[in-house]
Formats: structure tokens, sequence, C-alpha cells
């Protein structure tokens, strides 16, 4: 038997080695700069130590910072950098977990005193003195029971936990090292401290043990890190810009929206002008809905228990519903989805596969039970609207349907003034198969026909393992904002299950009885998500035609009153004058301009500074000089020039911002 492997290259070319040989003995065969450069490596599809021993022929990758892979790895180590820290300073503490995240990295912590931020700028110090350090992220296995032994002596009762829970007893586990501090952890790791270029820790927060209320109370510092100093000046730079955007804080400034504490968290009180940009996302969704076939349809808050057990609900998702309410006929629940609502719709009366497919269409509220811990503003409530469609149609179909769902969720980026997103196809784990219902060929076939779209569509997407729902894979479409952050808002789910559970049926052309498949989609993903990234990326500079208040008049003087109520009578569309009359009777489409006099008795310059802080679209300041030429001063938010024009002139601009929907003035 060889005592020698073969190691194939991405460049096509194959390596034969000794046994035993590591990743980072190859990369110093190819070049010394790339194994100074090597971060981790990737074996066969799994990311690997470059320090590993290499047993068996293998595909290899040597990953730098150069492969988005590697980040993730780093961020990882850069947890476990802060971990023991933590320990040099506070060596007290018990280690909970740290794993990386999307932007950046944190580990939790049972210590009794709570951290301060004069701590965080300790352990920060601490930090960077282990990368001058250098020290080697080295791993080694123990024999469960003596890893366990060990944790347990030193009273870190939650790495205990996580070896119970996650090995079997007659398996070695693996440890990793980084100065004092051990860590129950299967890695990878970068090989050392020293390779750590920049970082930064932001915050301390809450979170229970295993999420439960009712465990200790753990302390969480969050940080991120960067493979340069210039990446992470840049995202701190977006994390203030972000500050600064906060929906929360702008929604009480712009007197958008509350969150009451008599009634409850996660609850969204719309004050009038959150209410009118409401109302301008409904109508336009509701606008579109009839455009592309859709039906308008409207369900129940409250059903019974056995809707949910029917539709799978009741086993899959019952943590995530409000508890259930008796009434005098049965056990109730509040509705955390509007689809069993519209199966039921569909289930009414029996259609033919001319009839497909059906397109049902609702702005429906549900309401799901989300941890104190978890609520964010409007971005994560308990009750909310989703402007929620489900498309029942024949299998030939669905492939159609789909396309034209991806391309409405396009349609609603571009006309909110979003012109970058990325896309996930999210499919299930086999390895998970409890959580997931339906056969492997169901799933199979169901993803293949999300792959094909996408493929049609020239999307590029990226496949995210065991994030599907419980019934089927799905497309989702995460917008790109003014600054740079990613939000998941849009998806479109396929689901072969609720279509069986319902027995639902359709007559085929052949005369018999079939079963219809089944699309979710929403694209908003919820109105009050939806207006919270709205308030963010627009910073509260809505465009005109979402603006509460489009245009402000303001009169110089008392006696300029009534000429600015006569051009705010043209704005509205509601004067008789010639300019409007010949708008009508050439056919031209009628806007209402959102318009307000400010006649208050105050100094004009505090008037503007006012509205300005509304961040309303225009001000036009009127005096003897607009009234008698039958012009207007018009202040343009974010200009500092204003500019003279005749009244209609302003009225047909205005007008067509709005009816173009242009995001800018």
């Amino acid at each position: 038997m060889s005592d020698n492997i073969h190691i194939k290259l991405p460049d096509g070319s194959d390596k034969e080695q000794p046994k035993g040989t590591t990743a980072l003995d190859v990369a110093k065969s190819i070049s010394p700069r790339l194994a100074d450069a090597a971060l981790v490596a990737k074996t066969n599809g799994d990311l690997i130590d470059l320090t590993r021993p290499l047993e068996e022929d293998t595909d290899l990758r040597i990953l730098t910072e150069k492969d988005p892979e590697a980040l993730g790895v780093y961020r990882h180590s850069s947890a476990h950098l802060l971990a023991a820290a933590v320990l040099e300073l506070f060596p007290e503490v018990k280690l909970g977990h740290g794993p990386a995240t999307e932007s950046g990295f944190f580990y939790d912590f049972y210590r009794p005193t709570p951290f301060t931020l004069e701590d965080l700028e300790k352990i920060e110090k601490k930090m960077q003195e282990l990368v001058q350090q250098n020290l080697p992220y080295a791993r080694e296995f123990l024999p469960r029971d003596e890893g366990l032994q060990r944790f347990k002596g030193e009273g870190d009762f939650m790495k205990c936990h996580f070896i119970e829970q996650f090995t079997k007893p007659d398996e070695k586990i693996s440890i990793y090292k980084t100065g004092k501090f051990l860590d129950f952890c299967r890695g990878p790791h970068i090989p050392s401290t020293g390779k750590i270029k920049a970082f930064k820790l932001l915050n301390i927060a809450g979170a229970y043990w295993l999420g439960d209320e009712k465990n200790p109370q753990l302390q969480r510092i969050y940080g991120t890190s960067f493979f340069s100093k210039k990446d992470l000046d840049n995202y701190l730079h977006q994390i203030e810009e972000a500050k600064k955007r906060d929906h929360r804080v702008l929604g009480k400034q712009l007197d958008l929206f509350s969150i009451q504490e008599l009634a409850g968290p996660g609850l969204i009180f719309w004050h009038p002008k959150g209410g009118i940009i409401r109302k301008e996302m409904e109508d336009w969704m509701r606008d579109q809905y009839i455009k592309r076939g859709y039906s308008l349809v409207y369900t129940p808050h409250v059903m019974r228990k056995q809707l949910w057990q029917t539709s799978g609900h009741e086993g899959y998702y019952s943590q995530n519903m409000f508890d259930v309410m008796e009434l005098d006929d049965a056990e109730y629940r509040l509705k955390p989805m509007n689809c069993p609502g519209h199966i039921l719709i569909y289930k009414d009366s029996l259609k033919s596969y001319r009839d497909l497919p059906v397109r049902l269409g609702e702005l429906g509220t549900v309401y799901r039970y989300e941890r104190s811990g978890v609520m964010h503003g409007l971005l994560r409530v308990r009750g909310f609207t989703q402007d929620d469609a489900h498309i029942f149609c024949t299998p030939e179909q669905i492939e159609k349907e789909i396309a034209d769902c991806v391309e409405f969720a396009r349609d609603v980026l571009k006309d909110f003034g979003f012109d970058q997103f990325i896309t996930e196809l999210s499919t299930w784990d086999p390895a998970q198969r409890a959580s997931f219902v339906g056969s492997e060929e169901q799933w199979n076939t169901a993803t293949a026909s999300l792959e094909k779209v996408l493929k049609r569509l020239g999307i590029e997407y990226k496949t995210i393992p065991g994030e599907a729902a419980f019934y089927g894979p799905k497309i989702d479409i995460k917008l790109v904002d003014a600054i740079g952050r990613l939000w998941q808002l849009s998806t479109v789910q396929f689901d072969f299950n609720l279509p069986a559970r319902f027995g639902l049926e359709y007559v085929a052309e052949d005369g018999t009885r079939k079963q219809p498949v089944m699309v979710h989609r929403a694209l908003y993903g919820s109105i009050e998500r939806f207006f919270g990234v709205l308030i963010e990326h627009y910073a509260g500079a809505f465009p005109v035609w979402l603006s509460p208040v489009q245009v402000v008049l303001i009169p110089i003087a008392e006696r300029h009153v009534e000429y600015a109520n006569k051009v705010a009578a043209m704005l509205r569309g509601s004067d008789s004058s010639h300019f409007s009359q010949h708008r009508r009777e050439v056919g031209h489409p009628s806007i209402s301009v959102r318009v307000e006099v400010d006649a208050r008795n105050e100094k004009m310059n505090a008037k503007i500074r006012e509205h300005a802080m509304q961040k309303v679209p225009f001000m036009l300041v009127v005096g003897d000089k607009e009234a008698e030429a039958g012009k207007v001063n018009v202040r343009t938010r974010g200009k500092e020039k204003t500019e003279d024009m005749a009244a209609e002139e302003f009225v047909r601009r205005v007008g067509k911002l709005i009816a173009d929907k242009s995001p800018v003035l």
C-alpha cells in the first residue's frame, strides 16, 4: 500500500505527497508568499486547519484573505482571541460560545459582575497584546471524559453542556488552545493570533443561556474584525451612519409610529404621517396585484386550532404562535400566517385546469410570539401585516409563476428606490430530516424548479442548505441599502406540502382529479419591516411620492396667506383656475399633492428650520413679489440655492416627480 497521496490543486495540477502532509506544507512547496498569506484550507468542500494532516487523496484549495470564505474563519478566531483576553483579565469568567456572524463575532460569558465600557477598552488592549505574541491556535484531541472532567473542574457548565450535547461517549473531542484559553471547538482556525490585523469591540448585550429566560443571564460581547484597517474603518463609519439613520429615532422625530408600553411590546401604532406612507405602500401593492392577475382576499385574524393542526403549524411552528384561546365551541389561535386561510378560499369550490393559476393576494395582519430579547422597533415585531399571496397552479405552470414572482420582487425594489440586491436559494438539509416535511424526491424536484428559474433569468445566487421553510425550498432576495447593508425582505417559496395536507384538487383536462402545487410569496416581507428599512435607507428623507407632507407653503406675512392658499389649492388639484381646467380638459392625470400652509404667527426662518427637520421635500416661500407675479420661491430639500418659478410650472414639476415615483428631487 502506497504511503503517498494525490492532491489535486485548483489549477488542475496534481501533487503526490507523503501521507500526513499538511496544507501548509503544500503551500510552502508552491510559494513562500502563498504560505505566508495562507489562513485556512479547503479539502473536498470542507474547511480545515492548515496544520491538519492529509491522510487520503483530496482536492485542496489554500485560502487567503482574497477568499470570502476565509473571513468567517478569521472572525471565529477573533472570537477566540476575545475569550483569551477576557480570561487573562477576568479569570473567574465562565465561557459560553463564540461564533462568527455576518458582520463580525461575539462571545458569551457568565460573570455576576457586569462588564463596563471601560472593561471593553481593557479587553481590546489585551487582545492587541495577544496579537503581538503571535500565539498559535493549537488543536488537540482529548477523550470525552477527560475533556468533561477538565471543564467541570473549572466550573465551565456551558462547555460541559456543549460536549454532552454534541459528542458521543466513545469519541475524542476537539480542543483549541490559545494562550491560557481552552475551548471545546470543531474549528477550523487561522494559524495564529498574529494574523489578525484589524478588530474592534463594539458593545455588550444580555443573552439568556440557551435562549431561555429561566436560565442564567449571560453577557455577550460583540466585535468585528477585517483583513485591513481600511475595511474596518469603513465598517465603523457605516455603523456611525446607521446610528443617524436609526428608524426608531427618526420614527419619533418625524412622528411616524410608536410602540406603547401600556399596549405591549412588539405592537406598532401608526401615527398619521406614518399612516400616509403605509397607505401609499398598500395602494401600490394592491394596484400591482390587480395588474398582475391576482384576486384580493381578506381572511380572519383568529381561527380554530384544528386548522393549524391540519396545516402542520401546530407541530412545526407552535413555539412561534400565541397561546390557545378557549372560546365557546373550540380552541382558537391568532394566525401566524395567511396561507391556511387562502387555502380554504381555494378549496371552497372545485377548480378546473382552465381556472388555474389562481392567485390570491392579501395584506393580512399576522401575530407571532417573538421573545422579548429579539424585538427591535419595526424590524422585529409581534403583530405585522404581510403582503401575502398564494398561487395555486399545475406542475407545468409552476416555473412561470415563480419567475413572475421574482420579476415582481425586482419591480418592488426598483420602484421604492433600491438598485442593488443579492439572491439566495434556501434548501433543505437531509441531515435535519425531522425539521422538514415531504420526500427527498419532492425536495429535489422543487429545488430544481427554483434553480432553473434563477438560471433562466440570469440571476446569480448563493445556495444556503438547511434554511428552507419546513414545507419547501425558497428564493430570498436581499436588498442593499444606501450605506451597503443587506436586508432580508422578499421571499418566494415552493410548497408541495399544504396542498396534500388539505387535499386540494383541480379537474385536469382528462377529467381526473389532480393536486395543484402552491407558491407562497411576500415581497415587502411585511409592511412594518419594509417601512423600517425605507426610513433607514432614506434617513427619513423619503422620495416625494412617499413623503407624508410633500410641499409646505410659508407666507411671509398675513396678507400673503390668501395667495398661499390659492397655490395650495392648485397643488391639491381642487382649484378652478385656467391651468387646472386645461389639465382636466386634455385628460392629464390628476395628481393631488399633500400640501400644508404654515400660517402660524412665527418667524419665517424658524418655520423653515422646523420643516427642514421634518425633511419636507419642498418649501415654497411666498410674499408680495411672488403673489404679484404668480410665482413661488422654491427651497428644495438638500439644496442650498432657492429657485423662483411660476406656480403652475412648480405644480407640473412636482406632479411629474410623484407620477414617476422618482427617488431624487
